[in-house]
C-alpha cells in the first residue's frame, strides 16, 4: 500500500503524544523542567552530529572540513526567501488556530510546542528518502526506522512542553504525503550529491530547533527552511 509509511509514522508521532502527555502529568514542575533540558540536548546533538558529518572528512588520516561555501549560501539565501515570505509567521498562525479550535486557547505553550516539534521531525533527509522509496518501490523501512525515533522525541517533547506537540503529525501526514504522491517526479532530482547537502543543511536547521527549547526562541527556524531548497539546487551547480 503506497503512503502506509507516512500512515504509520503519523500515528507513532500521535501515540508518542500521547503518551507523553500522560506521563507528563505524573510528573512535577522540577523533572518537567530537566525532561525539557534532556530533550532539548537530545535535539541539539542530533542536529549536531548530523551537520559534523557532513561537514567533516578524514584525509590522508587527516579530519578535513568541506563545504563551507554550501553553507553560508544556502542559509544567506534561504534566510532572504524565508523572511521576504515570513514562513514562521504562517507556522504560528496555524499553530494559533489549531490552539482556537482544539479547545486548547489556555494552553500558553501549544503554539510553540507545535512549532518546535513540527520542525523536528519534519527537516530532514529520512522523511524526503523514505517518502520516495514508498511512493516508487513500496518500501516504507526508512519511514518506519523514523516513525519509531518521531515517536520517542515526541514522546519526550509532549512531556515537558504539552499537547501541542501532538499536532506535529500533520505537517508530518501532509509534507511526507506530498512527497510519496510525487515521488516519481522528484526521484530523478535527488541525486546522491543533493541528498548529502539536504541533510547537511537539514542537520543544521534541526540544531537550530535545539538551541530555541534550550534557550527560548532565539533562531526564527521556519524562515530558514528555504534553505533546504537552495541546497538542493546547489548540487546542480556544483557549489
Amino acid at each position: 500500500m503506497i503512503g502506509l509509511g507516512t500512515v504509520i509514522n503519523t500515528a507513532a508521532i500521535i501515540i508518542g503524544g500521547f503518551l507523553g502527555i500522560f506521563f507528563g502529568k505524573l510528573l512535577n514542575e522540577r523533572i518537567r523542567s530537566t525532561l525539557n533540558i534532556a530533550c532539548s540536548l537530545s535535539v541539539i546533538f542530533i542536529g549536531l552530529s548530523g551537520a559534523l558529518e557532513g561537514i567533516l572528512s578524514i584525509v590522508d588520516k587527516d579530519i578535513v572540513s568541506s563545504r563551507s561555501m554550501l553553507i553560508v549560501a544556502s542559509l544567506c539565501i534561504g534566510a532572504l526567501i524565508g523572511e521576504a515570505l515570513n514562513i514562521e509567521d504562517a507556522f504560528e498562525r496555524f499553530g494559533e488556530w489549531l490552539k482556537q479550535k482544539t479547545g486548547n486557547s489556555k494552553d500558553f505553550r501549544f503554539v510553540d510546542a507545535f512549532v518546535s516539534s513540527s520542525l523536528t521531525v519534519c527537516i530532514g533527509a529520512m522523511a524526503i528518502i523514505g517518502s520516495i522509496k514508498d511512493g516508487t518501490e513500496g518500501d516504507i523501512s526508512i519511514l518506519v526506522t523514523k516513525a519509531i525515533l518521531d515517536m520517542i522525541i515526541i514522546l519526550v517533547m509532549s512531556g515537558s512542553k504539552g499537547l501541542g506537540c501532538i499536532f506535529s503529525a500533520l505537517p508530518v501526514a501532509v509534507f511526507q504525503g506530498t512527497l510519496t504522491a510525487l515521488s516519481t517526479l522528484i526521484k530523478p532530482i535527488m541525486t546522491s550529491t543533493a541528498l548529502e547537502n539536504l541533510s547537511l543543511i537539514g542537520s543544521i536547521l534541526i540544531f537550530c530547533v535545539g538551541i530555541n527549547l534550550m534557550f527560548g526562541k532565539k533562531i526564527r527556524v521556519a524562515n530558514l527552511l528555504p534553505s533546504i531548497i537552495i541546497a538542493v539546487v546547489a548540487a546542480f551547480i556544483k557549489l
